[in-house]
């Protein structure tokens, strides 16, 4: 029994390091047209300065208390807000006097807190932050 429980080892063994015996080659063949051009990669939206700012500016208010990223909280998370919205002046413009005057209705009957306190500047850095997070 132990002859062959050795053999077969030594067969699984040799088999391993021989790729079951067959050789191939693989051939490349050379062309000089040029390589397909691949998507340039999405660039890393946390490294802009209009992200570090509104992060910086949530952070130190009270969105988080009715806001996460990913996920529903009292108010809607601030990824679904980037993918309903286009990124452009207007919408920027609209987002940030929401911030400062609060309402309702866009996002069910709960409505948002006014932050009246905000200057139009930080609450326009906060609407660029959320809608850097939208999903492409």
């Amino acid at each position: 029994m132990k002859k062959i429980i050795t053999i077969c080892l030594l067969t699984a063994g040799f088999y391993a390091c021989n790729n079951g015996g067959t050789e191939t080659k693989s051939t490349t063949a050379t062309t000089t047209e040029p390589a397909a051009e691949k998507p340039a990669a999405k660039a890393d939206v946390t490294d802009s300065p209009d992200f570090v700012k509104g992060l910086e500016l949530v952070n130190n208010n009270d969105c988080k208390t009715c806001h996460k990223v990913d996920e529903k909280l009292i108010g809607p998370a601030f990824r679904d807000v980037a993918n309903k919205y286009p990124n452009n002046p207007s919408t920027l413009d609209t987002l940030a006097h929401k911030i400062i005057k609060g309402g309702q209705g866009n996002w069910g009957s709960i409505p948002m807190a006014a932050h009246d306190k905000l200057s139009v500047e930080d609450a326009t850095a906060m609407a660029k932050y959320v809608l850097l997070l939208k999903n492409n």
